[in-house]
């Protein structure tokens, strides 16, 4: 039985869906229809693929049809072999400079999140990254400020314009956190959190998905299926260390996968050295060899006084260290033909994305 997964073009009637999903079920297939933001994704099956797929070609309610056979029909390669550019207020992540996203683990209070939104951007920054609500392996350690720090973080966008990246955790905070950041963070606990992901999806909102720490390449790429086949059209993807028998690092920062994950999918990916290392002496030169594989960007977490931060201190940047390792990257984006993307001139409110606004064609 074949199987085809359809994306319909923007702006499609109801009655002329409805006559393609009665002449599909003339045909003898069977019919899913899944909101995906702003259009339908029909996902249909039946026993004679040349008859069904010739229905679908013809159809001009169909945008682009995908080999449903295939293990990752929308993240993969073939689906967008020009590859997809991610743009968030400006900031384009995959578009050939790799992008800087830096800042606090976890924003303890207000100031702090301001000192450091000043200086990761006067080093070379385009995106503020920001833990408001933090997963803890241990329920007794600081779980972030909630809530109350959103606020927070739509001050420091409007006084450094920078885009945020921060991480939802729950879907009762996803209207609150959707509208307060630019680029919504799956992490790595959640990365197979498939209710979570499929409401995410459904927001349209842009999407950092961080690797889990026992997922395979496949694992993490299901994932990021989800997202795209609920509704989301922009996904960053960001390796962030996987789980191994070796104990001198925290995880084992998987550089392997930024080929290999150019090579399966269209999907921007980028690399996250402090969590994938765990110790701030080995941020630099892991981020080095990040752009040096071929990612398109780094998140990096720089906080102004790492011993006294109440969360992932060890493996924080203080400001000078930060300044060194962006102008470091810099000379190897350089050496590359690259260089570093820079930060949005302005970033309004109105700029950014909105739910289900954007689509790739």
């Amino acid at each position: 039985m074949a199987t085809y997964i359809c994306l319909t073009r923007e702006g499609a009637e109801e009655s002329d869906l409805r006559e393609l999903a009665d002449r599909i079920t003339a045909l003898g297939g069977t019919l899913e229809t899944r909101s995906a933001g702003g259009r339908t994704l029909l996902i249909t099956k039946a026993d004679s693929a040349v008859v069904l797929e010739a229905e679908l070609t013809r159809s001009a309610q169909v945008a682009r049809i995908f080999d449903g056979d295939r293990p990752h029909p929308l993240a993969g390669r073939e689906a967008c072999p020009e590859r997809t550019v991610v743009d968030i207020g400006g900031v384009r992540i995959g578009g050939g400079r790799p992008v800087l996203i830096a800042g606090p683990c976890s924003a303890e209070n207000p100031d702090v999140l301001m000192e450091a939104a000043a200086a990761v951007k006067a080093s070379g920054a385009s995106m503020l990254r920001v833990g408001i609500f933090k997963p803890r392996t241990s329920p007794y350690s600081y779980q972030g400020l909630g809530r109350d720090g959103l606020s927070a973080l739509r001050d420091a966008r409007q006084e450094f314009g920078l885009p945020i990246v921060s991480e939802v955790m729950s879907v009762r905070d996803l209207d609150a956190v959707a509208d307060s950041v630019d680029l919504m963070q799956v992490g790595a606990r959640n990365m197979q959190n498939y209710s979570l992901l499929v409401e995410i999806g459904r927001t349209g909102r842009p999407v950092l998905l961080k690797r889990g720490m026992a997922a395979t390449v496949a694992d993490w790429l299901n994932a990021a299926e989800y997202l795209l086949a609920y509704g989301c059209r922009d996904v960053v993807l960001c390796e962030r260390g996987i789980r191994t028998f070796e104990r001198t690092t925290r995880f084992t920062l998987d550089l392997n996968a930024v080929p290999v994950v150019k090579e399966l999918s269209h999907l921007p990916v980028i690399v996250d050295p402090s969590h994938g290392t765990g110790a701030s002496r080995y941020v630099a030169p892991m981020s080095a060899a990040a752009i040096a594989a071929g990612a398109d960007g780094l998140i990096v977490e720089v906080h102004p006084r790492p011993d006294e931060a109440l969360s992932d201190g060890d493996q924080s940047l203080d400001f000078e260290q930060f300044h060194a390792l962006s102008a470091h990257v810099g000379r190897i984006a350089g050496a590359l033909d690259t260089g570093l993307a820079a930060a949005p001139e302005s970033l309004m409110a109105g700029s950014l994305p909105t739910r289900n606004s954007r689509a790739h064609d």
